[in-house]
């Protein structure tokens, strides 16, 4: 048996560790056989120029990533979607000549999926993940694909690293599973090893992992574009979407129930959204930096692992999305959807940032193998719907349609012959590429100005509330319990102590563990000013709007006090479901029955915002005996959720351990009390109800 001798090192690279195999038969080569003395950077003009197109080595392995599964997506493959349109309110003219960004007041339609990453395309919609958010806007000029994320940083800086990262979330290749999750050796030891995913990973560690509905996420485009005015001069921009519900997102023990409850809990809420005309909407926004502003920034505008924060440069609000239409067909549309970050229009460009110039390859690549053709573009929820789309590419697998005339190339006169010779080139308006300066020697290599992979990831923390760092804290925890190699735990807690003492100590404390040594840092981390954009708690309007209020009755229920929190929720802009024993409803006190929305059993709380709580005498000894009564109660409490009660229901609160505080509210006194708490959850109740880190 061959062994192999593996060294650690710290290049000069920005402090991303090498593996060095000492032996010929242990060293990585590409699949023809060459050495590869690399496999950490991409072939780039200078340290901070663009990637390479001669990087064979980069285009092999992604290539090959790109077409290990067929034909779902080999991440983000469960997603959901809908039509809608964009709205521009101010104009940026001073910055690009793009029409869409320009001509305020014209609605662009649009279609938008948004996805996990790690799971299958049969997995469930409530993982702690990263969400993508991909929007595309068919313009006047072309389609222009905006393809980010929930978060604004990303685990890697350089794309030649993307493989690695997915197949260490993925499924563990010897076992296949776990499914959807990251609480597993092969993720964790990646993350260990790469200290530039330690800023996302407090991201993906947050509650911004475990979202209520994708009607309440935010969104980034995640890498730097450039925008070019009609003088070709090139401003950086990185692109924001604000949903106007505000960001909220689930409890960890509440996600986990609810994919046992409801797999689709995600897709159901978005599709049930727009079906009844509650019409999600999303503020669009730019932070737009001049090169002179770039250089300023403490760290490298091209690097994908950090963010602007929004005190240091606001987000400027220029336009609106709206999703006002459900697909008609899953398949055809959600599932055949090709979104490309190469699909851009006449003033936008790309930046050099070396994660965003592998995904100009990738993503064809893989459209390429998931649809089976060149012509992916002529599937109509893929066809330029804003403008026509002609050119003398022909033929291919799956062409539809029939071109007439003998001109397929061009130059060509034909024209002079009386015939048909195709569309020509528009040299005024155009797609044009940037004129930036070029330098620099081939090399694979990490600029030093992306060496710094502690200082945001210590702000991202430091910026979170109190429960929101606890929560933090806890999900590492969790994770980590789920990892069987113990150095790979030393190594997280000594990166962690490079982002936060009092992090890296709950962590340890949680685990039981002794905390080691800092781990050593390529650039000394630095103290940032908070910045409290970057929390949740406190992002959403003080309103029920968007959200769901579940009323349990039983036989023997008073009608009026439904009546009475119904009224209320939806006044306040909330939807309410029944729940009843059984689907069939219940007989009220008066003697009428209330169809029920869902049955007990099949509805729990975890699938709400807020309960009321609605019982006779009778019909709370009757719930005093099921097991989904208590649990409904027991969880709605547990989760931090508003309680509203009638006074006879007080036994089944009894025996559910809920106990009185500001969110337990009978109802029957005033319906109209329960809103306020309902409208958000009970944070002083969360040292009561479980265990933080």
């Amino acid at each position: 048996m061959t062994t192999r001798k593996i060294t650690e090192a710290t290049a000069g690279d920005g402090g991303e560790l090498h593996q060095t195999a000492s032996a010929p038969e242990a060293r990585t080569t590409t699949n023809h056989g060459a050495p590869i003395s690399d496999n950490q950077n991409s072939l780039k003009a200078g340290t901070r120029g663009s990637t390479l197109l001669e990087d064979f080595i980069l285009r092999e392995k992604i290539q090959h990533f790109d077409h290990e599964r067929i034909p779902e997506r080999i991440v983000h493959a469960r997603g959901s979607a809908a039509h809608g349109f964009f709205e521009l309110t101010d104009s940026l003219a001073e910055f690009t000549t793009a029409k869409i960004l320009t001509e305020v007041g014209k609605k662009t339609e649009l279609f938008t999926r948004f996805s996990t990453v790690a799971g299958g395309a049969g997995s469930v919609d409530t993982p702690r993940d990263v969400r993508g958010f991909a929007v595309k806007f068919y313009t006047v000029e072309g389609n222009w694909d905006l393809v980010g994320n929930n978060i604004p940083v990303f685990f890697i800086q350089d794309a030649i690293k993307f493989p690695d990262l997915i197949h260490s979330v993925k499924m563990e290749a010897d076992k296949g599973y776990p499914q959807a999750a990251s609480a597993h050796d092969t993720f964790w030891d990646f993350i260990g090893l790469m200290p530039e995913s330690t800023h996302m990973l407090m991201w993906a560690m947050s509650d911004r992992g475990i979202p209520r509905s994708l009607r309440m996420m935010e969104g980034f485009g995640v890498n730097t574009f450039r925008l070019i005015n009609a003088e070709g001069t090139p401003t950086f921009v990185k692109f924001h979407w604000r949903p106007k519900l505000g960001t909220q997102s689930t409890c960890w023990d509440e996600a986990v129930k609810i994919a046992g409850a409801d797999p689709d809990y995600h897709r159901r809420d978005l599709y049930e959204a727009i079906a009844q005309g509650d019409f999600p909407e999303w503020e669009f926004g730019v932070q737009l930096f001049s090169q002179a502003e770039a250089d300023a920034l403490p760290f490298d505008i091209l690097d994908p692992t950090k963010l602007v924060p929004e005190e240091d440069h606001p987000i400027r609000v220029i336009g609106r999305m709206v999703l006002n239409r459900n697909p008609d067909n899953f398949f055809a549309e959600t599932e055949q959807a090709a979104f490309l970050p190469t699909n851009i229009v006449p003033g936008i460009d790309f930046s050099e940032d070396p994660l965003l110039q592998g995904r100009l390859f990738s993503y064809q690549d893989t459209q390429l193998s998931r649809l089976g053709t060149v012509n992916f573009h002529q599937i109509p929820i893929n066809q330029a719907k804003g403008c026509p789309f002609q050119n003398f590419q022909r033929d291919g697998h799956m062409q539809t349609q029939v071109f007439k005339g003998r001109a397929n190339y061009e130059p060509n006169s034909l024209a002079e012959n009386g015939e048909d010779g195709g569309p020509r080139e528009d040299p005024k308006g155009g797609f044009r590429t940037a004129p930036i300066a070029v330098e620099g020697e081939k090399v694979r290599l990490r600029a030093e100005t992306f060496a710094d992979h502690y200082s945001q990831a210590r702000l991202f923390f430091r910026s979170q509330t109190a429960p929101e760092q606890a929560h933090l804290a806890s999900a590492i925890v969790f994770e980590l319990s789920k990892v069987s190699l113990d150095h790979v735990r030393q190594r997280i807690l000594g990166n962690l102590r490079n982002v936060d003492e009092d992090l890296a100590k709950r962590v340890a404390n949680g685990l039981n563990l002794p905390l080691p040594k800092a781990s050593s840092p390529a650039v000394a981390p630095v103290d940032l000013e908070p910045s409290p954009a970057l929390r949740i708690l406190g992002k959403y309007p003080d309103t029920l709007k968007g959200r769901k209020v579940a009323i349990l009755v039983a036989d023997g229920s008073d009608g009026a006090v439904v009546s009475s929190v119904r009224k209320a929720v939806e006044g306040d802009g909330g939807s309410v479901f029944i729940v009843a024993p059984k689907i069939g409803g219940a007989k009220l006190a008066d003697g009428s029955t209330l169809a029920a929305d869902g049955q007990l059993a099949g509805s729990p709380s975890v699938l709400f915002d807020a309960v009321a709580i609605i019982l006779s005498d009778d019909g709370c000894a009757q719930l005093l005996k099921e097991g989904a009564a208590v649990d409904f109660a027991k969880d709605a409490f547990g989760h931090l959720k508003a309680v509203g009660f009638t006074p006879q229901a007080q036994p089944l609160l009894d025996k559910a351990g809920v106990e009185p505080d500001d969110g337990v509210v009978d109802i029957a006194q005033s319906a109209k009390a329960f809103i306020e708490p309902a409208r958000t959850r009970q944070w002083d109740r969360e040292p009561k109800v479980r265990m933080l880190a």
